[in-house]
């Protein structure tokens, strides 16, 4: 019996976002899921940091974070509307 390790094929196989909105250390990562019924679009946002001397990042906001991930979210809702424009 063989067992393959699903996460490394899972993450070596992923397809990377189709576009990326920055604001600040806020980072919007647009990601277009194909279906039959048309393309559908979802956003993760993380926040970059850095610890000493390695950049890390977040999906943790603190209030003075909130600003610019609204802008982030805006301009991701923006380009989601311009790509929606563009299959139809």
């Amino acid at each position: 019996m063989s067992f393959k390790n699903t996460k490394n094929e899972t993450a070596e196989t992923k397809n990377p976002p189709v576009d990326k909105v920055r604001v600040g250390l806020i980072t919007g990562s647009i990601w277009e899921n194909k279906t039959d019924k048309g393309n559908f679009y979802n956003v993760t946002f993380e926040r970059r940091y850095k610890d000493g001397d390695q950049w890390k990042s977040s999906h943790s906001y603190n209030t003075g974070d909130l600003l610019e991930l609204a802008k982030a979210a805006d301009l991701a809702h923006t380009k989601i509307l311009e790509a929606t424009a563009k299959d139809e």
